[in-house]
């Protein structure tokens, strides 16, 4: 049994909110703590957040959380995961941001990446990376930052910059100064190649961006620094980072080939771990490092869907339709059906497998006798509807799913969970408590502090049990859906 001196703290840096739990060696969460954080658009496709305030938001949340539990000395070990792709940059000697960070969904450099996969360059960077040549990935954020902002080009020309995704920068501040990465965050960068522990010269040099300014690579558990006694009260081990989808997929204890998961948060993102052999897409998916051990690496296919919980929100915020997330299911359950109401939700583009940048987002088949519930239905129905696309890319790829395990706010919603196993006609499992992101992190740095032997040690103790969706849509009306989807995507 746990004592109190073996909880895990986790922070769980998100793209909409910043989360610390407390959990036990049992999986059990004793503290949670959270803030919102602040969405800044200032052009079209352009999304920013304040660097600072997801460090002060970190901080001010983990401290919560272990003052909860009795402080930090009951604490073990820290944990972080992270929203990936996101790009911050900051001066290695003062440690203040030099810009906000370009978010993960930020589009702006749509036009370089079409001069690159114009150069004939995608193939190459697909080979090295496994990911494609696409706003939605490091590379081009950083090499935006250097070009335009002033302030970080001086950085770079004095050997000041840090450029590093948020992982590293929480870890930076936490530390007081350690630069380190871990292998799932640096494989979305399209900087690392999937088959080596370093950066990669001639890629930095495609995406113009420099090697020098880059964080030092490590595992995903282990000893990776020390939090600064200033913060919580006492110095804790960080031992486990990991990026949020891969700790996702790993709280969800998919440690066998073939396992799969879709996590529906802001976005949504499926990864079916494929084991110790470096996957390859055919068909528009992208391969990535699931976990990083002792330098040997697990791998996974991944299709990324950039809109999935954002269009809730949008659907509250921007259009008032509702007034709160959890009324998406009462209004879907109000209706037989959407009334021929689709919706695509491509309010930043489309990700995979159709990686279309320019697409938009549309509503189809209105009608005088369409309702918001009509509306609020479409808009899970959706949900389903860029999940099967991905199942189908997956399949084409040899990895075809012979059940799919769901987390993220949205998975909460028991419409939207029953609706994805009709329209995939495949069972759906939900574990009872799905913050398995943070749950993952958890995980790795128990390992990480060696409170665990193995991965698969920690997910036997720490995971607990799951809600079965058994699929019960006739299959015309699964045709029908699938034709009018495919109808409104044409026209987007």
């Amino acid at each position: 049994m746990a004592s109190e001196a073996e909880l895990i703290l986790v922070i769980d840096a998100g793209t909409t909110s910043t989360r610390a739990m407390v959990f036990a060696l049992d999986g059990t969460m004793r503290a949670m703590a959270q803030r919102p954080l602040t969405q800044h658009y200032p052009r079209g496709g352009w999304v920013e957040h304040d660097a600072e305030e997801i460090w002060s938001a970190a901080l001010t949340c983990a401290r919560q959380a272990a003052a909860q539990v009795g402080g930090a000395d009951r604490i073990a070990a820290i944990g972080i995961t992270n929203q990936r792709e996101t790009v911050v940059a900051w001066d290695r000697q003062s440690g203040a941001p030099l810009a906000r960070a370009i978010v993960w969904q930020d589009r702006r450099t749509a036009g370089v990446c079409d001069a690159l996969r114009a150069a004939g360059h995608e193939g190459r960077v697909q080979e090295r990376t496994g990911l494609l040549i696409d706003p939605y990935f490091s590379a081009t954020k950083m090499r935006w930052l250097l070009d335009n902002v002033p302030e970080v080009r001086g950085a770079a020309e004095a050997g000041r910059l840090a450029l590093g995704t948020v992982e590293s920068w929480l870890l930076y501040n936490l530390t007081g100064g350690a630069f380190v990465s871990d292998a799932t965050n640096a494989s979305r960068t399209s900087l690392l190649p999937l088959t080596s522990g370093q950066w990669d010269e001639e890629l930095c040099e495609l995406f113009g961006v420099p090697l020098a300014a880059l964080p030092q690579l490590g595992d995903n558990a282990g000893p990776l620094g020390t939090a600064l006694s200033e913060w919580l009260g006492a110095p804790v081990p960080v031992t486990g980072l990991a990026g949020d989808q891969q700790a996702a997929t790993i709280g969800q204890t998919c440690f066998a080939p073939g396992e799969t998961k879709a996590t529906y948060g802001t976005g949504a993102f499926v990864l079916a771990n494929m084991g110790a052999a470096v996957p390859r897409s055919a068909h528009r998916l992208v391969a990535t490092v699931l976990w990083q051990l002792g330098g040997e690496r697990c791998y996974a296919l991944e299709g990324s869907v950039f809109v999935a919980g954002s269009l809730v929100q949008w659907l509250r915020d921007s259009l008032g339709l509702i007034d709160a997330a959890a009324e998406t299911e009462t209004l879907a359950r109000s209706v037989p059906d959407s009334g021929g109401v689709v919706v695509v939700p491509a309010l930043s583009g489309l990700g995979a497998p159709h990686w279309r940048a320019d697409a938009r987002a549309s509503i189809s088949g209105l009608s005088f006798a369409t309702t918001r519930a009509h509306l609020a239905r479409a808009a899970l129905e959706a949900m389903a509807m860029q999940t099967r696309d991905l199942a189908e890319a997956f399949a084409a790829d040899g990895a075809t799913w012979t059940t799919l395990r769901v987390d993220g706010g949205m998975s909460a919603n028991d419409w939207m969970a029953q609706d994805l196993a009709d329209v995939l006609a495949l069972p759906v499992e939900r574990p009872e408590f799905i913050e398995t992101t943070a749950l993952g992190a958890g995980m790795l740095a128990a390992l990480g502090a060696g409170l665990f032997a193995s991965l698969e040690e920690a997910g036997r103790a720490m995971s607990g049990r799951r809600r079965l969706f058994a699929p019960a849509m006739d299959q015309e009306v699964r045709n029908e859906r699938v034709r009018n989807w495919h109808r409104a995507l044409a026209n987007v």
